[in-house]
């Protein structure tokens, strides 16, 4: 009798941890299809966003590349200097994105030429975004020194300097990288990431102190401006004054700077939450890679009367 008691138990034991199995697979597959769901969805969003930021991009471009005052004026060329550069960064980060997500290998050459476009591109966003404060803080505090100041060729000299400046660390980079790698290095098949272009904590070194330093001198150009820019827009007193809308504008630039810096947590994150990396890293790019980058085209595409009225002459014209 006892026998056949420890006989049922057993049976018993075994059907319940089988139930328990098959429940256990069940509720993991179910959690593994949602999360595809996600980040299926979060892919298919951050596609639509780079199809409606180029759509953007175009439509404005081409009111730059086509009104002659839109072309010679500095505030317009810093500006579309900023698009041309967003689109750089956004279309390499989202390479990178997708052969890191798909596990995609790329030479060598092609993967740190992809690391230094992305890692050139996000370090002239505020190089720009200081220079166009600084042009909007010439135009309300010395409006009469504004047209000597900030001329087409010297907007130019800007331009190449903000080029030059941002690529210079990568330039630094790779004399570095090379000395310290066998040529066979540069042949190999990856999946490319950061951390396989970083091989000296000199790297490291040079990387953060040009984050660091460059960030935070922006985060005082745009300050100061701002704070001038709303001084003469208090003296002014009117709400609706260019100095006003001045000072929104630098507001703006100051907040894209603040996503800016918030993107360099990312690897951050993407370490603390490894069980939904996939996941992360669409959330990192779309939200602190792209969003910054999005604004640009809303805050003068919409905001700005002379490219919207442009924009809608254009538009209704082909209708």
């Amino acid at each position: 009798m006892h026998i056949q008691v420890s006989g049922l138990a057993s049976v018993s034991t075994s059907g319940l941890v089988l139930q328990i199995n098959s429940l256990s697979s069940l509720s993991l597959y179910n959690i593994l299809q949602d999360l595809f769901y996600v980040w299926f969805g979060l892919m298919i969003l951050t596609v639509l966003c780079f199809i409606l930021f180029l759509c953007f991009f175009t439509a404005i471009l081409n009111v730059y590349f086509t009104v002659p005052h839109v072309r010679e004026n500095a505030r317009y060329m810093l500006f579309a200097n900023m698009l041309i550069n967003d689109t750089m960064y956004i279309t390499a980060g989202l390479l990178l994105c997708l052969c890191s997500l798909f596990s995609v290998g790329i030479p060598m050459p092609i993967c740190y030429f992809l690391l230094a476009s992305s890692a050139s591109t996000f370090r002239i966003t505020p190089y720009n975004l200081a220079a166009m404060s600084l042009e909007r803080y010439i135009a309300i505090c010395f409006p009469l020194r504004h047209i000597t100041f900030c001329t087409a060729q010297r907007s130019y000299v800007v331009i190449a300097v903000i080029w030059v400046v941002g690529f210079m660390p990568n330039v630094v980079d790779i004399f570095v990288l090379s000395a310290s790698v066998d040529s066979v290095f540069f042949s190999l098949r990856v999946v490319c990431k950061q951390e396989l272009a970083i091989v000296k904590p000199l790297q490291t070194f040079i990387r953060s102190l040009t984050f660091i330093a460059s960030l935070a001198v922006v985060g005082l150009v745009i300050c100061f401006t701002y704070i001038k820019v709303m001084l003469v827009a208090r003296q002014i007193g009117s709400g609706s004054s260019s100095a006003s809308k001045a000072g929104k504008t630098v507001m703006l630039h100051a907040f894209q700077l603040l996503l800016c810096m918030v993107s360099l947590t990312y690897s951050i994150m993407e370490s603390s939450v490894r069980d939904y990396v996939q996941i992360v890293k669409l959330m990192n790019f779309l939200i602190f890679m792209c969003l910054p980058r999005f604004l640009s085209p809303l805050i003068y595409g919409i905001r700005d009367e002379v490219f919207s009225k442009c924009i809608r002459k254009m538009y209704c014209s082909k209708k």
